[in-house]
């Protein structure tokens, strides 16, 4: 009888592209891969750590696997098994516990799948985590998610992911090149492109600590792979991001016009506290140059409230600044004290129900910011990437600027790209279209 294993993913496009890498592995060793629902010998749990939510969770999950299989072998791996190893030991039923250099080993842990009396932890120096590992996801989604840079060297002030995943260093422009093929070679129309600090390519690449490839070669280099018909970017700094790879964006055969760009606050003093490397001054500039040489780009936006020192000027200055700027949506992070950064140290802390508050104005903002996004598109012909999900007799998609729409679910169409035009917004966002010949 083969060996069933099951995981469960925490967290960011990064983690997934690792966890599809690891569930390969096990397949490679002869375990069957099942739903994390089902019963199963082994539940591995990729976990997060970017906000206090994702710790919270990490007990409800093993709790759900024990429920599914009580006598099953519970592993942890990722950020918070790197950040807070015993922690993750210490909760029922976990029994084994991989930091950052482990976790892409962890089928040499499993000779003996027999419960642990306690939670056995194989965790590391965080400078020890100074090797790559490359990865992407497929099976899982209708996009892969493309690993191609790993680890951080930036300090921001409330941030634990160089804790987590060491420092900044990037696969080879070669091995980056092979996965892409091999994903396209699966049927697979979109990829994106992944990491910690991805505009940080290059730095790292054969072990040298400056950079051999930049991001922009990168990107040059993948727009020529032959059978990927989308790459998207995902999360890339202000900074890193520059014009020479905007302007190749909006002239690239496979790259979309969508940009995600942390901003994280609009108050050049709280910037400075966070150590972010720009002024809001610079991240204006960005925006404009995109609109300007693709108006139809869709942008996306970090934004941390409630960091210490937030007075209600600092937020409302956030909040104007993100209403008058040409962005597409927002992702709002409350701010969290996390162990071991110096923003946990600050005084001036802000009040939860403050920051609670602060939260939904600019989830509110985002709202109003996706509405007016999606109606400057009625009219437009765009391309779109349907899922493979019924989604309550619904199938849904991307247009290559990340416009959800929506059809009557049609199974022939999962996976496909159809030219349509976008003709009116339904009452929960999504966009309504007529198929063009």
């Amino acid at each position: 009888m083969k060996k069933k294993v099951a995981f469960y993913t925490l967290g960011c496009k990064l983690n997934f592209s690792e966890t599809s890498t690891i569930a390969r592995n096990f397949q490679d060793e002869g375990f069957d891969r099942v739903d994390f629902s089902e019963k199963a010998d082994i539940y591995v749990i990729n976990t997060c750590s970017v906000t206090e939510n994702a710790d919270k969770r990490f007990k409800t999950i093993v709790k759900q696997a024990q429920k599914a299989s009580p006598d099953a072998f519970i592993a942890a791996l990722g950020c918070y098994a790197q950040l807070k190893p015993q922690e993750l030991a210490d909760v029922n039923g976990v029994d084994l516990v991989l930091g950052a250099t482990e976790k892409f080993k962890i089928t040499d842990y499993l000779n003996d799948l027999s419960k642990n009396d306690f939670g056995e932890v194989h965790s590391c120096e965080i400078e020890e985590a100074d090797f790559y590992v490359g990865s992407y996801s497929v099976g899982d989604r209708t996009r892969a998610f493309l690993k191609v840079q790993d680890g951080c060297d930036y300090k921001c002030t409330y941030c634990t992911i160089p804790l987590a995943r060491g420092i900044s260093r990037s696969d080879t422009l070669e091995n980056v090149l092979k996965n892409a093929k091999e994903i396209s070679e699966k049927n697979i129309k979109e990829i994106v492109l992944t990491g910690v600090n991805i505009g940080d390519y290059g730095k790292g690449e054969y072990g040298n600590k400056t950079h051999e490839h930049t991001f922009y070669e990168l990107v040059q280099a993948l727009d020529k792979v032959e059978g990927i018909e989308r790459l998207r970017i995902s999360s890339i700094e202000p900074n890193l991001l520059k014009n020479e790879t905007i302007n190749f964006v909006s002239n690239s055969r496979t790259f979309v016009p969508h940009f995600h760009i942390p901003l994280q606050s609009g108050s050049n003093e709280l910037l400075k506290l966070m150590r972010r490397r720009y002024q809001r001054e610079l991240y204006v500039e960005r925006v404009l140059k995109i609109k300007d040489t693709m108006p139809h780009a869709c942008i996306g936006v970090d934004v941390i409230v409630g960091f210490p020192g937030e007075t209600d000027d600092h937020f409302l200055d956030t909040y104007n600044f993100l209403s008058e700027l040409d962005i597409s949506y927002l992702h709002v992070f409350t701010y969290s004290e996390r162990d071991n950064t110096l923003a946990a140290t600050m005084d001036n802390t802000i009040p939860k129900n403050v920051r609670a508050k602060r939260s939904k104005m600019l989830r509110g903002l985002s709202v109003k910011k996706r509405r007016a996004f999606y109606e400057s598109q009625l009219g437009s012909v765009r391309t779109v990437l349907f899922e493979a999900d019924n989604r309550s007799g619904y199938i849904q998609g991307f247009t290559e600027n990340y416009v959800k729409v929506k059809a009557p679910w049609n199974p022939e169409l999962a996976n496909t790209l159809q030219k349509i035009e976008l003709t009116e917004i339904d009452d929960d966002g999504l966009v309504r279209f007529d198929f063009v010949d």
